[in-house]
């Protein structure tokens, strides 16, 4: 990268932002993979209550462990 661009705050910013929007892509794609083949037995024009359930329990569970593991590291 030109040096003259690395000290650009705008787009040192920018790629921030990139960057976590794309963290954010990569963790809902993950979620949706793990979450739809845990719960979703056979496809259909729509969920039923316990697949919509479960979707959402097994997000949420994503989700804290994701919390979890990152604080965790943090304290490291």
């Amino acid at each position: 990268m030109d040096p003259n661009l690395a000290n650009n705050p705008q787009l040192m910013k920018f790629l921030s932002q990139e960057k976590e929007r794309a963290m954010a892509n990569e963790v809902v794609a993950k979620i949706t993979s793990s979450c739809w083949d845990k719960c979703v037995d056979k496809p259909g024009s729509k969920f039923s209550s316990s697949e919509s359930s479960c979707l959402s329990n097994c997000a949420l569970r994503y989700m804290d462990m994701t919390m979890l593991i990152m604080k965790r590291f943090q304290q490291q």
